[in-house]
This record gives C-alpha cells, sequence and structure tokens, in this order.
C-alpha cells in the first residue's frame, strides 16, 4: 500500500507535464511547378496493301525496314525504338446481291492489308520537325500523336513538394489564428501528384516525294502538381 501511495503523486505530476491540446486541423496544401519539356513520345507507323497476305507483308517489311534506318540515322538510339503494332487484317467488299432465299450475300475478301507501327522517344526536341518530315518522307503514312514530357521530373516534383507544404501550413495557420490557437505538434502528411500535358496532337501523313520544310512543332509547357494533406494539433488557447 505505501508503495502505491508513494506512485502516486509521481503519475500525477506526469500527467500535468503533458501538453495540452485543443483537437487537430487537417489540411490540403497545393504546390504547381511548370516546364518546358526535354522529351517527345511519337508513334509512327506504315500501313500497306496487297492482293494477298504475303505481297501486303512483304510490302510493309521493306517500308519499315527504311523507316526505322531513317530514324536510327537521324539519331534516334534503338533503345528509343519499340514495335508497339502490327495486325494484318483482309479488306472486303461488301454486296447488295442476294441469294436464292432472298438474303444478303456474304462480303468478299478483296485484298490484305498490313500495319506496322513503332513507338519512339526523341530526346533532341530541336530536331522532331525534321524527323517526322525524314519519317512522312521515306513511307511513314500514320502519324498517331505525339506527347510530351520531361525525362527525370524528380526536381519538378520535390519543388511542387516544398510548395504544397507551405501552401497547408499558411492555410492552417490562419485557421488556428481565427480559433485563437496555434499550430502544435505535427500529426500526419499524404500527398497525391498528378501530371498534366496537352493531349496528344493527331497527325495523319502521307508519302511526300520531297522534303520541302521540317514540320513545325511546338512543346510549350508542362505542369507538375502536388497535392498534399496535412494534420496538427492544435494547441489550447492561451486565454
Amino acid at each position: 500500500m505505501r508503495h502505491l501511495l508513494a506512485l502516486a503523486p509521481l503519475a500525477l505530476v506526469g500527467s500535468l507535464a503533458l501538453p495540452a491540446y485543443a483537437g487537430t486541423i487537417t489540411i490540403d496544401g497545393i504546390g504547381e511547378v511548370r516546364a518546358a519539356p526535354d522529351m517527345a513520345i511519337i508513334t509512327s507507323g506504315v500501313t500497306t496493301q496487297g492482293a494477298t497476305a504475303r505481297e501486303a507483308l512483304d510490302a510493309n517489311s521493306a517500308a519499315m525496314a527504311e523507316l526505322v534506318n531513317t530514324l536510327k540515322e537521324s539519331g534516334i538510339e534503338a533503345r528509343d525504338i519499340q514495335t508497339s503494332g502490327f495486325s494484318v487484317n483482309p479488306d472486303y467488299v461488301y454486296t447488295d446481291e442476294r441469294d436464292e432465299n432472298g438474303y444478303t450475300r456474304p462480303p468478299k475478301i478483296a485484298g490484305y492489308q498490313v500495319t506496322n507501327s513503332v513507338t519512339l522517344s526523341v530526346r533532341d526536341l530541336e530536331a522532331l520537325g525534321t524527323i517526322l518530315d525524314k519519317a512522312v518522307t521515306v513511307g511513314a503514312n500514320t502519324i498517331n500523336g505525339i506527347s510530351f514530357s520531361v525525362a527525370d521530373p524528380s526536381d519538378l516534383l520535390d519543388d511542387a513538394r516544398r510548395l504544397a507544404f507551405a501552401d497547408a501550413r499558411e492555410k492552417a495557420g490562419l485557421y488556428a489564428e481565427a480559433a485563437d490557437s496555434s499550430l502544435a505538434e505535427l500529426v500526419s502528411i499524404s500527398e497525391s501528384q498528378s501530371f498534366n500535358q496537352p493531349p496528344p496532337m493527331p497527325m495523319y501523313a502521307m508519302r511526300a516525294e520531297a522534303a520541302a520544310a521540317s514540320v513545325p512543332v511546338e512543346a510549350g509547357e508542362l505542369s507538375f502538381s502536388i497535392n498534399v494533406t496535412v494534420q496538427w494539433e492544435l494547441a489550447e488557447p492561451t486565454n
């Protein structure tokens, strides 16, 4: 019993020493950083047709080999060229003729179409227009779109994180002041990030016999955004 009585005052003193909190405050913060892209992603390819699947495939393979060689000669490294699509499809001819039972006759195969496409990363944006022009000149008759990006956005995202936390802390401080309190211990931080870029620009091109001028391309800017949710303890009002 003596031991219990001796410990009770110490426990009371310890509880009195704990900080008193009025509650918590949870605030969202947003940080956004904009930067010019340093690379572009393009999907380009060749579509050929022939009376037979073999004829269409042979023509396609020859055109694709020339396209890939041209891309490499233009400075695109092999690691930045990747096959992303390949298909062989029949071309049908439909008719309004009907058989003896009155049913529409089935379509007939008039030939075959072969499509082969590659996705390439262009790391020298100044050469992008020239590369597009050369690709079309040697037979690329489909360019599905161009998207821009930053190869390593780590530093940009870190800057956005700093801005997002500062935004959350400033707003939380205002609320705490309005409540006659102040921010105390930091409880938690969570984040989500977004990368906003212009939608891919669709481009459709037919074979050009001679190059006139490089294709004009504008890269613009990209937006890197971080959203944070931060929670603090609120100190008890001082008065």
